[in-house]
């Protein structure tokens, strides 16, 4: 044994060659934390210093090669100093010098997944091969970061600027075939070639049939541009990049500006430049946010694996009600590998659930991500019926008819009588209570409420409502079995709107307060896009439904009728009773058209432009940063409520469900991280300053205790070990 530490490992394999191998001890897969950094610095420099190894291969003894970065040790890496972050960084880049500029050959085997610094690592050997079940990635972008330990550098260096760009902004994987095209990978074999492969090439490198040398030299000098084609190459990426990643994401537009302002330098200048860049982006609120919830969605995934253990399997599910979101949920679950019995009272809705998971299924074909024979055996797992007796051997149903009590009380009774006894019950409810409906069960313990948002192939999150009688065992299936759908299964307990549509409603409220006082409702929507939302609440109520909106909002007014009954209600309900529900029938705050592609083009409509201008005679004028508040501070407060109530369990999650749920703007964070970043005492202030408004605004509190003690929603988290 040439090196041996926790996580790396030096051995001869052969009289010649040397395996270096990745297996941190204790963990599941290889990542970079600051111990396995220092080993790897220890392992390349006793290489160096042994004669006899001629050749170097890069392995790992675990199924992924390195995931990248210990991302738990980011934000307390983001808290240093910009110079000593560039420091830190150019330690890193000292190491994968050494590998780098070692005399002999060295290649990179990379098994399964190697992101990030597991990626840099790769691209400071002198060859690259992958198994056919390999894939790599610059994914920083997507943490509000960029490559900083030679991405930046070493990759438009061997794949082009064009190549390397896209990889870089994107952070999109790329599979083995797609390496190896770009030139990213030397060769691809099947795994259990891999090894002879690397050996072989070493082999022809060390009897000269290879010039290994030429590669280190490719990497070590300026990029092959002339001034023109590198304005033509950077000038045209930034501005199609801006367009993409927006104002309030900056790490991609600076890796193309790091890229550019090193194009003409040497290696080692280069990587100054980029920890440069690198340690300026890790200072942004983007990065520490994007980084959160990366660890956020850590813990949620715990938590999924902690009711795995005691969760029943889900071999075969069901869906009653075959509408749009029943074919949705459907396809999901079929989709993901679990057959799923489709439900209903007549052929021609049994079809519309055929159509809506064929349609969804014809895009995925259409963009090249599925062949017509996948497609097919995903639809021969949907098995439509219109007989209970179909239910017989299944083990968990969805009940997803249409969102009236009474009627989804008399299904949930009638196929309860149709199950095995072990099977789980849930209703896709948005509203209505799971106590409620459970009342008309013969065993609650078994239903809870699973609720999925529209669209159901997109929308991440599912919301699984506990009822009171609901058993562990019942939440911890149906937490499995969204999790294998691929949702992001976050737990709640049962209250008017659940947690999700909770605290929409006061945002909502404050967004019809606003509209009351004579703001323009087009001037909110532009404003909360540029804050950071994928859409204005005006639009996001034509999205969701002005019929459903109405639904909701009576539903949360007898709920919590102190604070949300008569709050900015009557605008919803002039739309309402005008019969705008917006982009279901083309008419809501905005009017629809469909435009070539059959999606609806949202156009003014100066009718209820004057018809809202006309509720108040003496417009109130406002900055944009009250207008902002008046609709921010509500849901915050109301997510404050939540935690407090047991409602959801943790900050985490909690932000997870407005990211995931709504489209909560995640370079924010979450409602919680808000509140975090702008202190709790600026909470305070602002709710006292706008109590006389509303009831909306009254503060929870715990918020005043909080603020008062110094805390904050993040470092109770963390103290209390979550």
């Amino acid at each position: 044994m040439i090196y041996a530490g926790k996580g790396v490992q030096v051995a001869m394999h052969d009289q010649q060659i040397a395996k270096l191998t990745f297996d941190l001890s204790d963990e599941s897969v290889n990542k970079f934390n600051a111990a396995t950094l220092e080993e790897l610095a220890a392992a390349i420099s006793a290489i160096k210093a042994d004669s006899n190894i001629k050749g170097l291969m890069l392995t790992s003894a675990k199924s992924a090669f390195i995931v990248g970065a210990d991302i738990t040790e980011f934000l307390s890496f983001f808290a240093y100093p910009e110079d000593e972050l560039m420091a830190m960084n150019m330690q890193v880049n000292n190491t994968f010098n050494m590998l780098e500029d070692l005399p002999i050959p060295s290649v990179a085997l990379i098994n399964g997944m190697a992101f990030g610094g597991g990626f840099e690592v790769c691209l400071a050997a002198d060859y690259r091969i992958m198994s056919a079940q390999g894939s790599v990635a610059l994914p920083e972008v997507k943490l509000g970061i960029m490559p900083g330990w030679g991405g930046s550098v070493r990759l438009p260096r061997l794949i082009g600027v064009d190549n390397a760009i896209e990889w870089i902004c994107s952070g999109s994987t790329k599979k083995a075939t797609v390496a190896m095209a770009d030139g990213a990978a030397d060769a691809v074999v099947e795994a259990d070639a891999l090894l002879d492969a690397g050996v072989d090439l070493l082999q022809r490198c060390i009897a000269g049939e290879l010039d290994f040398t030429k590669r280190k030299t490719q990497k070590n000098t300026k990029l092959g541009l002339t001034p023109i084609e590198q304005m033509m190459a950077f000038e045209t990426a930034k501005g199609f990049v801006a367009g993409k990643a927006g104002p309030h994401y900056p790490a991609p537009v600076q890796a193309i500006k790091t890229i550019q302002k090193h194009a003409n330098m040497s290696r080692d200048k280069a990587l100054l430049v980029e920890a440069k860049s690198f340690a300026k982006l890790c200072k942004t609120s983007v990065a520490t946010n994007l980084v959160g919830l990366f660890l956020a969605d850590q813990y949620l995934k715990r938590t999924v694996k902690k009711h795995s253990k005691i969760a029943a399997e889900v071999n075969l599910s069901a869906v009653l009600g075959a509408g749009i979101m029943g074919g949705g949920i459907a396809y999901q679950s079929a989709y993901k590998g679990i057959p799923i019995v489709m439900k209903d009272i007549a052929d021609q809705a049994l079809q519309l659930g055929l159509d809506e998971a064929a349609k969804i299924l014809d895009k995925l074909v259409s963009r090249g991500r599925l062949d017509s024979q996948k497609m097919a055996k995903i639809l021969n797992q949907i098995r439509p019926t219109l007989n209970y007796a179909d239910l017989a051997n299944v083990d968990l149903v969805v009940e997803a008819v249409v969102e009236n009590p009474k009627v989804k009380s008399q299904v949930l009774a009638e196929v309860e009588q149709q199950l095995p006894e072990h099977a789980v019950l849930t209703s896709n409810t948005s509203t209505i209570s799971i106590d409620l409906l459970a009342q008309a069960l013969q065993d609650p313990s078994r239903f809870c409420g699973m609720h999925f948002f529209n669209p159901v192939h997109r929308m991440p999150l599912v919301e699984i409502i506990r009822g009171a009688k609901t058993s562990d065992k019942t939440i911890a299936t149906t937490v499995a079995y969204a999790n294998a759908m691929g949702k992001k299964p976050v737990v709640v307990n049962d209250c008017p709107g659940f947690f999700v549509n909770r605290v929409l409603f006061p945002y909502f409220g404050g967004f019809g307060m606003l509209v009351e006082k004579g703001i323009d409702f087009r001037r909110i929507d532009k404003l909360m896009e540029r804050f950071g939302w994928p859409m204005g609440p005006a639009y996001l109520l034509d999205v969701v439904g002005i019929d459903t909106a109405h639904h909701c909002q009576n539903v949360m007014a007898e709920g919590f009728p102190e604070r949300m009954a008569g709050q900015g209600e009557a605008i919803v309900s002039i739309m309402y009773d005008k019969q705008r529900f917006g982009q279901k029938n083309g008419l809501g705050f905005y009017q629809y058209e469909k435009d070539r592609k059959g999606r609806p083009q949202k156009l003014v409509d100066e009718t209820i432009v004057a018809t809202l201008a006309a509720l108040n005679d003496a417009p109130v004028t406002m900055e944009d940063q009250e207008i902002i508040d008046f609709l921010m501070l509500p849901l915050c407060l109301e997510v404050t409520r939540c935690l407090e109530e047991n409602i959801v369990a943790s900050p985490a999650e909690a932000d997870l469900a407005l990211v995931y749920g709504l489209g909560f703007p995640p370079f924010i964070g979450g409602a919680c991280k808000y509140m975090d970043t702008l202190g709790l005492q600026t909470i305070c202030e602002m709710a006292d300053n706008l109590a006389a408004e509303s009831p909306l605004f009254s503060l929870p509190e715990s918020i005043r205790s909080m603020a008062a003690a110094g805390e904050t929603f993040y470092g109770n988290m963390q103290a209390k070990g979550q």
